[in-house]
């Protein structure tokens, strides 16, 4: 916002300090008028959307401490700075508490009142510019953000609109790239803590030696390496929401801990042997069957149950195939947006295509193919020969000479180990490279991935 976009306000009883405040906020650029009464101030008040107003404590009739109460109700996004020549405590304290924004005295220097004029209207740009992020993120996280009309997601719709008030743990189960952090932040930005933070860890894609410290923090000298105190994403998170994401790949001592911090709050940095108390609420989630996991010994019964007080499953797109039009037109949509592409849109043949992909990798995975068509199309229209080539041949079977049955097992063995390379290539190539987002297409951890690449020689893959 220009200063020629600002409106101030001046009123003064003395026709002189009108027309030198008046000419002095118009010579640096601010949109001003002046009156010479509190009557007059708050009828303008009612009729136009000022930023600032500089007014007179001392006014004929209606008083600057009226105007004041008069402006707060009319126009509550207003600054107001109090002018006075009788400064006294008394006065000050009670405009101050009537809502003022500050509050100076006669005589006064040009330099002095300009600087009072933009500290108040940074206060309100500061302000509207919060606000303005605030919309963004809850049009693009909230549950604007979340595309499609399908039955299945009117459900997980639902279901958000009914956890977020509340401050119980939320499981989000599906697979990957169905849009579990979208999820996440969704129930966030519709909960009374969407003005504090919505702090994010990857579960997977941290050592499981760096994964309490990144949680809890540490103190200095806790560990080889520990040069200073550090604070812990549960602290960081605090007033706010702690997603974990893939929460299945936490180690198993550190599984005991987070249980502890769900029950009382109650956290302790690593090193540290004092309590510190946090207020966060946990969101989880996970590709993986956590049931499944539990019976296995893979995860704990006692944080299983703690963490799925809301449940919320998220359908594979598979599954609702009705949302994907829609999809397509938001991804094209957002990168004309980010001025990544320009407008461009899908042309029957090709949307037809996509329809009948099986998209495996879910939300993610149409998205990425999207920014790609899109790039490497000529013009406005995207046909079937611009979408990547395993979209075109989704096929991609796997072939191989079979042996004489006596060899049974070495036969599965290498039915298996080949089928891996192939599923394992193409998570790689379609994730660009990009090993935790290629585990998630999988279903297994970074580390399950990164062992399988060393075992099967693909280190380059």
């Amino acid at each position: 916002m220009s200063k020629k976009d600002e409106c101030v306000l001046v009123v003064d009883d003395e026709e002189n300090m009108v027309h030198f405040l008046t000419k002095l906020l118009a010579h640096e650029g601010y949109d001003v008028e002046g009156v010479r009464s509190g009557a007059e101030a708050m009828e303008r008040a009612r009729a136009t959307a000022y930023d600032l107003l500089l007014c007179d404590l001392k006014l004929p009739g209606a008083d600057g401490i009226e105007v004041l109460k008069a402006v707060r109700q009319a126009l509550p996004e207003a600054a107001v700075v109090m002018i006075t020549a009788y400064g006294t405590i008394p006065s000050a304290i009670e405009a101050m508490r009537a809502g003022a924004y500050d509050y100076v005295t006669k005589p006064f220097r040009a330099h002095e009142i300009l600087e009072v004029v933009e500290k108040a209207l940074e206060r309100i740009r500061l302000r509207r510019e919060v606000e303005h992020l605030r919309r963004m993120v809850e049009e693009r996280f909230g549950l604007g953000g979340l595309v499609g009309k399908s039955k299945p997601l009117q459900g997980v719709y639902t279901q958000i609109e009914k956890v977020a008030p509340g401050r119980g743990t939320v499981l989000i189960q599906g697979e990957s790239g169905t849009g579990k952090e979208l999820v996440a932040k969704a129930i966030h930005c519709a909960s009374p803590r969407k003005s504090a933070p919505f702090v994010v860890i990857d579960c997977a894609a941290i050592p499981e030696s760096l994964q309490e410290s990144e949680l809890f923090g540490h103190v200095k000298g806790a560990f080889t390496g520990a040069i200073a105190t550090r604070r812990g994403l549960f602290e960081e998170a605090h007033g706010g929401t702690l997603f974990l994401d893939e929460v299945a790949e936490l180690a198993p001592g550190l599984q005991a801990k987070l249980l502890r911090a769900l029950q009382d709050g109650g956290i302790r940095r690593v090193g540290d042997t004092k309590t510190l108390h946090v207020d966060v609420r946990v969101i989880a989630a996970t590709n993986r069957d956590l049931a499944e996991e539990v019976r296995e010994g893979a995860f704990r019964e006692d944080l299983f149950y703690r963490v799925n007080v809301f449940p919320i499953h998220l359908p594979p797109l598979r599954e609702r195939r009705e949302d994907i039009p829609l999809l397509v037109d938001h991804f094209l949509h957002r990168l004309t947006q980010e001025g990544k592409a320009a407008r461009k849109r899908l042309l029957p043949e090709a949307l037809r295509v996509v329809m009948a992909y099986p998209w495996s990798g879910n939300g993610r995975e149409l998205e990425h193919a999207m920014e790609r068509a899109a790039l490497l199309s000529d013009g406005e229209e995207i046909g079937s020969h611009d979408l990547p080539p395993e979209i075109l041949a989704p096929k991609d079977e796997l072939t191989m000479i079979l042996p004489d049955p006596g060899d049974f097992k070495g036969t599965v063995a290498r039915v298996i180990r080949e089928a891996e390379v192939s599923l394992i290539r193409r998570a790689l190539a379609r994730t660009g490279n990009n090993r935790t987002e290629a585990a998630r297409l999988l279903g297994i951890s970074r580390r399950a991935l990164v062992y399988k690449l060393k075992a099967y020689g693909l280190r380059g893959a």
